[in-house]
């Protein structure tokens, strides 16, 4: 018989002497628990107890976990309820508890204010450690599909057409049996819902909404149109997230002075320089830029063009630039310098959103709502932000 090592796993120890036994001193789930711990939490109010008058857990529980299951793939609430069972780094986070994926969810809920302000924390203790150098950002936004089926779409049209039956059929109800109580089938309040419905279309401005999201948007990307959410950040030079928003954008011309005001409202200073594709320039942003004395590198979309061939645009050569603002840009992104700060934009930024989307998941929202899908932006932009420190911090040693 071939001699195996000792196996019998009814004598297995349910947990180790230690949790860095096992998985080691320098794992990530040590960093969540350093970096949480150091973090001020008051402002995460204390939950009511529930039905069954269990106390609330500790926040920083329930952040630690919430952290860590972002920056493993891990962001339903039934999915993380399971890992806090199975999976040892969560079981360390949890301290042994066992929160459920109703009191997940409901934390992740009540504290969205609290956990955008956990964003400042996290980006304050990264700079402490001498990360997160804010000479130049990059800038940049992507499309995340909402929690919606792009089928279910309530437009004006069929929304007047379904007041007007069951406004029908409840008077009809009313004419069969004037003494029966009004509404068996078809009641008010069934058709206040359709006029509320109604009212909220025609307050967004849009021709048509998303049954399960109102708020989701139909948006632009790559000739084609998603259902869903624009996500933005801002990177700094060592790819740390410095800004990040979650907005109903259908184009970016107006969003770059926005982002700016958040990496300034965050690090407690400008940048130097920004970077950002064409589809961030309009004239007003160039302006203002040049107001805050901040370098901008935003082509418009012919000189994008020729930055991006090589070749100069058909009549851009030949046009002249009446703007003196515009003009200062095109001198600036034609010369050597500035063609290699617009080259590095993309490799600041487009890394930073492909790991998001394709590592971390972000592909698709998982909440509803625009407050609700900002707050589960800022947990993976936290959880990117932590996973990158944890990469250096494990290359320095």
């Amino acid at each position: 018989m071939p001699d195996y090592q000792p196996y019998s796993p009814d004598q297995a120890e349910l947990l180790p002497a230690h949790v860095k036994d096992v998985l080691g001193s320098d794992h990530l789930c040590f960093l969540v628990h350093e970096v949480v711990e150091s973090c001020d939490l008051s402002g995460f109010e204390p939950q009511q107890e529930d039905e069954g008058g269990q106390r609330p857990y500790d926040p920083r529980l329930m952040l630690k976990v919430w952290l860590y299951g972002f920056s493993v793939n891990v962001r339903t609430t039934r999915k993380l309820e399971q890992r806090i069972r199975e999976d040892l780094g969560f079981r360390y986070l949890a301290g042994g508890a066992a929160p459920d994926h109703k009191t997940l969810s409901e934390f992740h809920r009540r504290h969205r204010a609290a956990i955008a302000e956990l964003f400042t924390q996290v980006l304050l203790f990264l700079r402490r450690a001498g990360m997160v150098r804010l000479g130049t950002v990059a800038i940049d936004s992507t499309r995340v599909k909402a929690q919606a089926s792009p089928n279910r779409i309530l437009s004006q049209r069929q929304l007047e057409e379904e007041l007007r039956q069951k406004v029908e059929r409840w008077q009809s109800e009313l004419d069969d049996d004037p003494d029966r109580e009004p509404g068996t089938r078809v009641g008010q309040e069934q058709i206040e819902q359709v006029r509320q419905k109604l009212q909220q279309l025609r307050q967004s401005g849009e021709s048509k909404l998303s049954a399960t999201d109102p708020q989701a948007r139909f948006l632009r990307e790559r000739g084609r149109f998603v259902l869903g959410y624009t996500a933005e950040v801002a990177v700094s030079e060592d790819h740390f997230i410095v800004a990040q928003r979650v907005t109903q954008n259908k184009t970016d011309n107006h969003t770059l002075i926005p982002l700016i005001d958040e990496v300034q409202r965050q690090c407690g200073q400008r940048p130097q320089r920004a970077l950002a594709d064409s589809g961030f320039f309009c004239m007003e942003n160039l302006r203002d830029m040049e107001a805050r004395a901040i370098e901008a590198y935003i082509p418009d979309s012919n000189l994008a063009r020729e930055l991006n061939t090589g070749q100069v645009a058909r009549g851009v050569g030949r046009m002249a630039v009446s703007d003196p603002s515009l003009h200062r840009m095109r001198q600036r992104l034609r010369s050597a310098e500035g063609r290699a700060w617009y080259k590095k934009r993309r490799a600041l930024v487009e890394p930073v959103i492909g790991i998001l989307k394709e590592q971390r998941g972000m592909r698709q929202f998982q909440r509803r709502g625009l407050c609700a899908v900002a707050g589960e932006w800022t947990l993976a932009t936290i959880a990117y932000n932590l996973v990158r420190y944890h990469m250096l911090r494990l290359r320095r040693t």
